[in-house]
């Protein structure tokens, strides 16, 4: 049986994160970058695919965690009968990608406790075991181009291609270990201090955090969330690019058992403009600068061939394939790396990058004539590719539909473009951009809504209801005080609830292409909480947004999705997507002038 996902802590350093259990395991971990193959992948099978656990040798123990006030830092404490102990995890800043360490640092708390360390290395998602020797700091591991070195002073022994260590650690003694890869070509790591590394670390994450403008003149109950929100975040940016994973993790299921297992660990252009209002709102403008920067790279080319996600460093190809010599997560197969969702059509990514710019003026972000060139050729294209049908928002795997959230952020696309010349005098055509924007918007009004069920609804032609129709009043189409938008929420909050959280969907009613079901999604009920505020449901906006915080796990961590029934979190974890959500929420609800009544100020008079 799996461990819980929410039993597992995040540690990263904006080059890589490892996934840390509460038995002291990390399960997780790919060096040296988050899309690396992964050393660790017990997460996705039995624990001989790779895993690094430091614990008491006693089977009976309490545990407490949590993380260093405003740090990635992850403090476990450990209680037995002989004592105490606390486990120190992080990973030290690194400015050479080629150097990528991971620290454990046990602190002798109280009496003496015995301890064991158990290490199986394991390279290529643990189908490659590599080639270990014992050296005079410890440990050297190879296999093909990676090198791992265990720096460690507890004596080592090999049994049954792990590396053990039976110790104890006495009140006031620290015992460090220090795990760091290299390419096998190259020299090994020189700057072992862990204590310093720590001291450095803690430093530099207190200081960014500190910056943090939610909340701060009247210590907000909400500002620890939204905090922890936010170095999360940051924790899963790329420093080289600036690019924001959707998650840390690949194939953790939306159904335990289930086969909707995808690979999150590459940067969507869908999240930028709701990543943007996260980090703007909060006072990180040196972030979204680099995240919008990494944008307009990825972007950059032919605007027909704009993808809807790229790679840490703008990467096109993300080709999928499975891993059949991994058990999953529970059951759940197949495990997949790559993301074939990566070349499908999806009209709504040009809506969202159309409208992060837009965001990033409003910002003052420095303006670019380069990126508004590309805007306006991009909109010449998709003038030609509106009209057609596409895989949706939720990147569906069988025919392509006339989605309606993706009519809306094609209205979305040239609306922002009539704002650019309006707003902040840049040229274009604007007489021919208002009139795409009113043919969109009067397509969606005529075969988007369902009279029958006074909602809009998900396609053309349908019946089904989606979540992603709660944006309707946040893009600006429709104002909030719109029959048809209460209605559409009050349909929604009625039809796609799951014990007051929200479905994206229902996948019966809706043929994806995917078997099986899902659990509730996260940034779906956020969205439901900025529509409630909204439409004026203030209480109710709210008694939402604390269930969602309190589904967080005692880290202040979320996945992907949460299922109700057996009140656990799944899919890929920590999800940035949730994250987003829950700063977003949080800003709209104690400002008339959050994200989403931002966005909303573009609001076209109904007809």
């Amino acid at each position: 049986m799996s461990k819980p996902i929410e039993d597992y802590g995040f540690i990263g350093n904006m080059l890589s994160c490892a996934l840390v259990a509460k038995d002291g395991s990390i399960d997780w971990l790919c060096l040296p970058r988050f899309d690396s193959d992964a050393c660790f992948a017990a997460l996705l099978g039995t624990e001989d695919n790779g895993y690094w656990r430091i614990a008491p040798a006693a089977d009976d123990y309490k545990v407490t965690r949590r993380y260093r006030d405003g740090t990635t830092i992850l403090e476990t404490t450990f209680e037995t009968e002989d004592g105490a102990v606390t486990l120190i995890d992080f990973m030290p800043l690194a400015s050479d990608e080629e150097h990528v360490d991971v620290f454990r640092i046990l602190r002798g708390d109280r009496g003496r406790v015995a301890m064991r360390m158990e290490l199986a290395l394991r390279f290529g998602y643990s189908e490659t075991i590599p080639w270990v020797r014992r050296t005079d700091f410890g440990l050297r591991a190879v296999a093909g181009p990676d090198a791992v070195e265990l720096h460690t002073r507890v004596d080592l022994k090999g049994e049954d291609y792990r590396t053990i260590a039976d110790f104890s650690v006495g009140e006031g003694a620290t015992v460090p270990f220090a795990l760091c890869w290299h390419p096998s070509h190259r020299a090994r790591e020189t700057n072992i201090d862990p204590e310093a590394r720590l001291e450095q670390a803690e430093r530099w994450w207190r200081e960014w955090s500190g910056t943090c403008r939610f909340g701060e003149r009247e210590q907000h109950p909400w500002r620890e969330a939204v905090v922890r929100s936010l170095i999360t975040l940051k924790a899963l940016s790329y420093r080289p690019t600036g690019g924001i994973l959707a998650a840390a993790t690949t194939s953790l299921p939306e159904e335990i058992g289930g086969e909707r297992n995808w690979d999150y660990r590459f940067c969507w252009i869908r999240d930028a403009t709701l990543t943007l209002y996260a980090l703007l709102s909060s006072g990180y403008r040196e972030e979204a600068r680099a995240w919008r920067h990494w944008m307009l790279r990825a972007a950059a080319g032919h605007p027909s061939q704009l993808q809807i996600m790229y790679g840490l460093s703008g990467e096109r190809r993300l080709n999928e394939s499975e891993l059949p010599w991994l058990a999953g997560y529970e059951g759940s197969k197949p495990v997949r790396v790559g993301n074939a969702a990566y070349d499908q059509l999806q009209i709504d990514v040009y809506g969202e990058l159309m409208d992060a710019l837009h965001v990033g003026r409003k910002f003052q972000l420095e303006p670019s004539q380069e990126a508004w060139n590309f805007q306006q050729t991009m909109l010449e294209n998709l003038k030609r590719k509106w009209p057609r049908p596409d895989k949706g928002i939720w990147e569906i795997r069988t025919s392509a539909r006339h989605f309606t959230h993706s009519k809306l952020m094609a209205w979305v696309a040239y609306d922002r473009a009539v704002k650019g010349v309006e707003d902040f005098g840049l040229w274009g055509p604007v007489e021919d951009w208002k009139a795409e924007r009113e043919k969109i918007r009067s397509e969606i009004l005529s075969h988007g809504w369902s009279e029958k069920r006074q909602s809009f609804v998900q396609y053309y032609g349908g019946e089904a209801l989606d979540a992603s129709l709660l944006l309707i009043p946040t893009m600006g189409f429709l104002p909030a005080d719109d029959p048809r938008v209460a209605s559409t929420v009050d349909a929604i909050n009625r039809d796609l609830t799951e014990d007051g959280l929200l479905l994206r969907y229902r996948p019966e009613e809706a043929t994806d292409g995917v078997s099986g079901g899902e659990a509730t999604f996260l940034v779906c009920s956020f969205w439901l909480a900025d529509a409630l505020s909204m439409v004026g449901r203030h209480d109710e906006a709210q008694e939402l947004f604390e269930r969602l915080l309190s589904l967080r796990n005692d880290l202040g961590l979320l996945a992907e999705e949460y299922d109700p029934r057996a009140k656990r979190q799944l899919g890929n974890f920590p999800q940035a997507f949730s994250h987003v959500g829950l700063v977003n929420t949080a800003n709209n609800l104690i400002s008339a002038a959050g994200p989403a009544a931002q966005r909303a100020e573009h609001v076209a008079a109904a007809e």
